[in-house]
């Protein structure tokens, strides 16, 4: 194991160095001794589309360390309790600092060191050197350690290379205004108290949905700089509209900042005379007091600002709806299947192509009232007998403020979106505070009674990741699906797995694609675009989508799931993205990314998923997800060890209580196998089959198997034995594919009888070759293992045929419940050499030898073999002869 790590208290310079350091070590995890500043850990926690994965020294087995790349210090007791790697024996130490050399300094065999004004300016040279791109993230992360490091560049130790060093990271797309947000300037007393005079002079403005701050502030003298003072303001109480109005002797000065596109302060400080771009302006006002400025630039605002409309991409669809004659029962029944609670109450249109459309909103009920409507047993009247009828309603374009209104002042819980009489979309309460949550800005309270953290970038795109982490062909695969989509006039989501494993920066080339719209049709257009295969299953709306070059892509129409019954087959329908996102079985899994050309890469979460991913949570969309699906049990296990994840304690309780349900015998086995076969297929499957052991799976499992119902010493013996095997055999790099699950199983089942494999493959109804197979390696393997082990001393022609007739799995199992080493070093010598050993005389040479095909073909192979394995024939000539002796031929009349 490789290890990238810094001193404890880590600053921006330690951290940019050591995501720096793992371009040059892409296979080193990323570990803090310790703690890291405030700023820091602010960073990480905001700045999260830097998505490196940083692990604790609590997660690391330091004895298992081979290399140590340490950055920003030489000094073994600030890197802390890492320093015990140090003691392993053949470990190899790098060292990259900035720092001057010091009594007790660490020595490695690599030391890059130069008296730099930072550790991150010694990095960005040797990317230049090695032609390493940065992408923007890591150029914005490495000029912050510069910036920092060197106090913008006002330090004594600051060199020319550190302003030539930013110089390179700003020409590759560093972003200044975060650099400004977590570097500050040291500021006089008099900066600090005028800034104090600002704040408290500031007042927010909403207008049309949209915050604006304005202050105002008199002063006796002129005051140079004091753009600097506003822009200090703005970054520490995180305003994304500032105006200042600030009136020096005779004249009064505006100063305007914007970070939102809705408001361009250049074309509204124009109006008082002044200049700018959109983002920065200001102007000298004459003629008007500041009372007389603010109130002008108050009207201003109102002309200028056009928000967004919003109600069309908030909203959710399609719209979960009832006709007014539907029961209360039946609409409770919706209720719970779709897990919502309001429905809005409409007369459908008989569509030509989607059957019918809710047309037309006639009122809503909520459940509150159905349930207490089926209280007084009135469950059998139509809905329209009770439903609300006074229901405002808003078109694609509603802005923010339209959609506050209604929820928060007109306290209507559930708003229809409408095009004309069609509903296409509502928009929920928690639709709105999540919005808000997520966006503070939008937030109509007092901004600057809120926490001092700096803003962060709102709108995620990922772009950058896909270009540096997939291969080219399969960022250009992405985009082509995005604009056949845009073509069809649809939209297009890579989703899932993917989504995660490319925040983790794992490589993954598995693409689930969503289509908002019609998946078949679309991956059929693909398909004959791109010259490839499509396998559409119409039932579920999904397709198989095969290219000339053996990629293969899943396309699935956006679809929510509902169970008639616990651990049911779900029952699919069309839906939403969101919706489609919401039926995934943990949040992790719930994102997605945009691909259609106008909104290429921008991530879709809906639910905080990143929040989860950061803190390498596994936990579940909703509180049935178990039970609907007992498999998920099984991922959530897998997903904990292969990605170092904990389950959440909430999910954990969830699992138990479905455990204890005994759904289990209710579910086709074939999917809990397969599952199963996964866990098997991990690197190390010990800790999920430990964690499984702990959930009392195991007497789901093998019922029949009395020694495994719990994990003792010999479980964990056989099943390291295999591990042991299966790596060896990986290690050959031998051209055999091997089904390392197979080998675990066996060992698993190694302490039972042939009866109760039989019975486990018949309770997850395993495919008779793959039944076939186990039962063989099993019966074949045990039974050698008990002769070889009479027969240390074995010839290589013995050892051959003893062990020609098993598989790979075979071997492995006998190696795994050998006891004597003699049979392991048979196994090793018979899958290394002996098995690739083939007769020096063929079929053909023996037809010109005047040997007629048949039966005695076979014999004199196996003979030339068994005398060749045991060195009595080792030439062409020897075998000749052997053959000529042993079986002369016999001359016979025609």
């Amino acid at each position: 194991m490789d290890i990238i790590t810094t001193h404890i208290g880590a600053d921006f310079d330690s951290l940019a160095a050591m995501v720096a350091a793992k371009k040059l070590y892409p296979e080193a995890e990323l570990v803090f001794p310790g703690s890291q500043e405030k700023s820091v850990r602010d960073y990480l926690a905001q700045e999260f589309r830097n998505i490196y994965e940083f692990k604790k020294v609590k997660h690391i087995d330091l004895t298992k360390v081979q290399r140590l790349v340490v950055v920003d210090t030489r000094q073994a007791e600030r890197i802390g309790k890492l320093a015990e790697c140090l003691r392993n024996p053949n470990i190899t130490i790098h060292l990259y600092d900035h720092h001057p050399n010091a009594p007790g300094d660490l020595h490695g065999t690599l030391e890059t060191t130069e008296p730099f004004g930072s550790t991150t300016t010694l990095f960005t040279r040797i990317f230049q050197e090695q032609g390493i791109v940065p992408t923007r993230d890591e150029a914005t992360l490495m000029a912050l350690g510069i910036y920092e490091d060197t106090g913008s560049f006002l330090h004594s130790s600051t060199c020319p290379e550190d302003l030539a060093a930013a110089s390179w990271l700003l020409a590759h797309g560093a972003n200044l205004d975060i650099v400004t947000q977590f570097v500050s300037r040291e500021l006089s007393s008099e900066q600090i108290s005028l800034i104090g005079l600002l704040r408290q002079e500031a007042h927010a403005y909403i207008i049309r949905g949209v915050t604006v701050v304005i202050s105002k502030l008199t002063v006796a003298d002129y005051i140079d700089d004091f753009a600097l003072i506003v822009q200090r303001l703005m970054v520490m109480e995180n305003i994304d509209v500032l105006f200042a109005l600030i009136s020096m002797g005779e004249r009064t000065y505006l100063i305007a900042r914007s970070r939102i596109p809705e408001i361009n302060v250049g074309s509204i400080v124009r109006e008082f005379g002044g200049g700018g771009h959109a983002s920065a302006a200001s102007a000298t006002i004459r003629d008007l007091t500041i009372a007389e400025a603010e109130e002008q630039l108050v009207g201003l605002l109102h002309r200028h600002i056009r928000p967004k409309a919003i109600a069309g991409e908030l909203m959710s669809s399609p719209v979960i709806t009832v006709t007014p004659e539907v029961s209360i029962d039946q609409a409770n029944r919706l209720m719970t299947r779709y897990n919502v609670t309001v429905l809005p109450v409409v007369r459908t249109n008989e569509g030509q192509e989607n059957g019918l459309q809710p047309v037309g909103l006639l009122g809503m009920i909520s459940r509150m009232v159905l349930e207490k409507a089926i209280f007084h047993k009135l469950g059998g009247l139509p809905v329209a007998e009770y439903m609300t009828t006074e229901i405002a309603t808003l078109p694609e374009s509603g802005t923010l403020a339209d959609i506050q209104k209604l929820i928060i002042e007109n306290r209507q819980r559930l708003i229809p979106v409408v095009r004309g009489e069609e509903i296409v979309g509502v928009i929920t309460r928690t639709d709105l505070l999540s919005l808000l949550v997520n966006d503070p800005a939008h937030l109509s309270t007092d901004l600057l009674r809120g926490d001092e953290r700096p803003s962060v970038e709102r709108t995620r795109n990922l772009s950058s990741s896909m270009v540096q982490i997939l291969p080219r062909a399969m960022t250009v695969l992405l985009r082509e699906i995005g604009e056949t989509a845009a073509d069809l006039g649809c939209s297009a989501y890579v989703a899932g797995g993917f989504v995660r494993d490319l925040l983790l920066q794992v490589k993954n080339t598995d693409i689930d694609i969503v289509i908002e719209g019609d998946g078949i049709r679309f991956a059929k257009n693909l398909a004959e675009q791109r010259h490839g295969i499509v396998h559409p299953h119409e039932k579920f709306g999904t397709a198989t989508v095969i290219f000339p070059d053996q990629t293969r892509i899943d396309v699935a129409t956006a679809r929510l799931e509902y169970y008639e019954h616990p651990a049911a087959m779900p029952t699919v329908e069309l839906s939403s993205i969101k919706l489609d996102l919401y039926r995934r079985d943990f949040t992790i899994n719930a994102m997605a990314i945009h691909l259609n050309p106008d909104r290429f890469g921008t991530l879709v979460d809906y639910f905080n998923c990143q929040n989860d991913l950061k803190e390498r949570r596994i936990h579940v969309l909703h509180n049935l997800s178990f039970v609907e699906d007992p498999t998920r049990i099984f991922r959530a296990i897998r997903f904990e060890g292969r990605l170092d994840f904990t389950i959440t304690r909430h999910t954990e309780k969830l699992i138990k209580n479905t455990v204890q349900m005994n759904l289990f015998d209710r579910f086709e086995e074939p999917r809990f196998f397969h599952e199963l076969k996964l866990i098997l297929s991990e690197d190390d499957p010990i800790p999920a089959l430990k964690r499984m052991a702990s959930f009392k799976l195991f007497p789901f499992l093998w019922p029949d198997l009395r020694p495994n119902l719990e994990i003792d010493r010999r479980f964990i013996h056989f099943l390291t034995q295999a591990g042991q095997a299966i790596s060896w055999f990986k290690l050959l790099y031998l051209p055999d594919k091997i089904e390392t699950w197979m080998v675990y199983l066996l060992a698993i089942m190694s302490r039972s009888r042939t009866k109760e494999l039989i019975a486990f493959c018949h309770r997850f109804d395993l495919p008779p070759k793959q039944r076939r197979k186990l039962i063989l390696q099993k019966t074949e393997g045990e039974r050698l293992a008990h002769e070889m082990q009479k027969r240390p001393f074995l010839k290589p022609s013995e050892t051959y045929w003893l062990l020609s007739e098993l598989d790979t799995e075979g071997l492995l199992y006998l190696m795994t419940i050998a006891r004597k080493r003699s049979i392991q070093q048979a196994v090793s010598l018979f899958v290394t050499t002996l098995r690739k050993v083939t007769p020096l005389v063929d079929g053909e040479e023996l037809k010109t030898m005047g040997y007629i095909p048949g039966p005695q073909f076979r014999a004199i192979r196996n003979h030339l073999i068994e005398m060749q394995l045991d060195g009595e024939v080792t030439s062409h000539e020897q075998a000749l002869a052997f053959i000529r002796t042993s079986y002369p031929i016999i001359l016979r009349q025609p």
